[in-house]
């Protein structure tokens, strides 16, 4: 029963009876109403089978400087039926919002910030949340969570003795838990279009799965209060995937919709990732790319454009190998 309540509640944490390796983290992505300021936080965990490795951390990426900081705590807690964790003695992180306090010799993070109108990818018995049916899988070595598209956040952060008021932004919040992160992947985001509501989460990334490996994607498109879902098990498929220094090309399709998504490339800051052994690999993060959209319904041979747009202020990560990812579609 423990089981079957967290998989069919991704935010939760999932780590109360997991064997090391394992990792869960948090992405909070935060922007200002001007979207002059932007920022992302992460909470989250890595758990060794050396103890000396085991700790809680709190990362921050300043997305517009590039700069980031990693912090460490000894402590943490996470009630086993609900998204409520904490990270030291002050640092609070859940669905509706966060709290933090922090200040060591790689900085200071101070502040509250509540979040509202939270949207997240939908939940059903035969498909959990963004991973589908894989969702139900206890050995998938990745396991990922969209807990909100998009919301409006009120508040303010000190960070490194700058106040930012995030009043009037807009968030995104999702997660990822396991034993360690893909090989290869690129993962975008960016909910600021210029159609107020409209939200793209993006990934693809090397699946090891019993002994083989193959690519699986995972894409949703939230317009006009309708997610748009194209998904390695609703039987979607990529057309192109073409990735250059500066571009990300990626076409796909299903019965009713195609999808094209350009991406542009920018300088980002490094971030740490989990590997089975610890959290030293350092992943590059841009939160200043931008992703043209344009969705086409299929219907014989009419093409009818449903949205076309730019999503700026976007996040993008590309890793590793991208040139397995199209060998293994």
């Amino acid at each position: 029963m423990n089981y079957i309540r967290r998989t069919m509640n991704p935010a939760w944490y999932h780590g109360h009876f997991a064997k090391p390796p394992f990792f869960e983290g948090w992405y909070y992505k935060l922007v200002t109403a001007k979207a002059d300021k932007k920022f992302a936080i992460i909470p989250g965990v890595f758990i060794n089978e050396d103890t000396a490795q085991t700790h809680a951390f709190i990362q921050l990426l300043n997305g517009t400087t590039g700069e980031s900081f990693y912090h460490t705590f000894h402590s943490f807690e996470a009630l086993p039926n609900a998204f409520d964790v904490r990270i030291g003695k002050y640092n609070r992180f859940h669905l509706n919002g966060l709290s933090l306090d922090v200040a060591n010799e790689y900085g200071t993070l101070r502040g509250e910030l509540q979040f509202s109108g939270i949207q997240s990818w939908p939940v059903t018995p035969l498909s959990p949340g963004v991973m589908g049916w894989y969702g139900w899988l206890p050995f998938m070595e990745c396991s990922h969570g969209v807990l909100s598209f998009d919301h409006e956040i009120r508040g303010t952060l000190e960070i490194n003795g700058e106040v930012v008021d995030f009043t009037g932004g807009r968030g995104y919040i999702e997660k990822d838990w396991g034993s360690s992160f893909p090989s290869a992947y690129i993962w975008q985001q960016t909910n600021h279009f210029d159609t107020p509501g409209t939200s793209l989460t993006a990934s693809i990334a090397t699946i090891p799965n019993l002994g083989r490996t193959f690519t699986g994607f995972i894409v949703g498109l939230l317009h006009d209060g309708y997610l748009y879902r194209f998904v390695t098990y609703n039987n979607s498929k990529v057309d192109r995937l073409n990735v250059s220094d500066t571009t990300v090309e990626w076409v796909l399709y299903n019965a009713q919709h195609e999808l094209k998504l350009l991406s542009t490339r920018t300088t980002g800051g490094l971030l740490m990732a989990p590997q089975k052994t610890d959290m030293h690999r350092r992943i590059s993060e841009t939160m200043n790319a931008s992703v043209e959209v344009t969705l086409t319904q299929l219907s014989g041979s009419r093409r009818l454009t449903v949205y076309h747009g730019l999503g700026q202020h976007a996040a993008l990560e590309v890793v590793g190998d991208t040139g397995v990812l199209a060998d293994l579609l």
